[in-house]
């Protein structure tokens, strides 16, 4: 009696098709880490940008960045209409979700020329530089993320707005107090006390 294969088993049976379909599995694997590669490329000095805005800690940016990169990988992207936004709101809700408490500054990270002519001048820049970082951080969270996103990663108020799930005239608003209060802020420190 003669057995007729079909379908998946005649691939079982088929040396040729099995061949032919693990050729196929191979350059899908090729294409989605060709995918991965260039996604990378493209995208993680943005995604290392939004996570260190939120953490201010450059090792814990940088899973945050590779767990994005992971996700995307695992979930895909094809459905996403804008890649660099979606991938910023994983990066951002990741690393709110691994931000424990709020931490100081790392000034360890800014290493100053002690020598040299201009060694003056590079300390006060060095001084203004961790001024202003320290009154951003010490803004509310609710301000200091999009002004930061949008200061220091560039990003729109639509995908600020995405991110963070509110509307844009809201991330303006927010962008706009916050600068008002940083610019108080300073003013503040520059005056001198009567």
């Amino acid at each position: 009696m003669a057995h007729k294969w079909t379908g998946e088993w005649a691939m079982v049976a088929n040396p040729a098709s099995m061949a032919s379909a693990r050729e196929r599995a191979e350059s899908l694997n090729e294409k989605a880490h060709v995918d991965l590669e260039s996604s990378v490329r493209r995208h993680a000095r943005l995604l290392f940008k939004v996570a260190y805005g939120v953490l201010r800690n450059s090792h814990d940016a940088e899973d945050v960045v590779q767990e994005t990169f992971l996700r995307a990988h695992r979930d895909g992207m094809k459905s996403v209409r804008d890649g660099q936004a979606w991938l910023a709101t994983v990066a951002f809700r990741l690393a709110i979700d691994r931000k424990r408490k709020p931490e100081a500054l790392d000034i360890a990270d800014y290493e100053v020329a002690s020598t040299g002519p201009d060694a003056e001048h590079m300390a006060i820049r060095r001084q203004q530089v961790e001024r202003v970082q320290r009154l951003i951080a010490s803004l509310p969270d609710d301000l200091r993320f999009p002004l930061v996103l949008s200061a220091l990663e560039e990003l729109n108020s639509r995908q600020i707005a995405e991110m963070l799930g509110i509307n844009e005239s809201s991330v303006r608003g927010r962008i706009m107090r916050a600068r008002q209060l940083l610019k108080e802020k300073l003013q503040a420190q520059v005056e001198p006390k009567r």
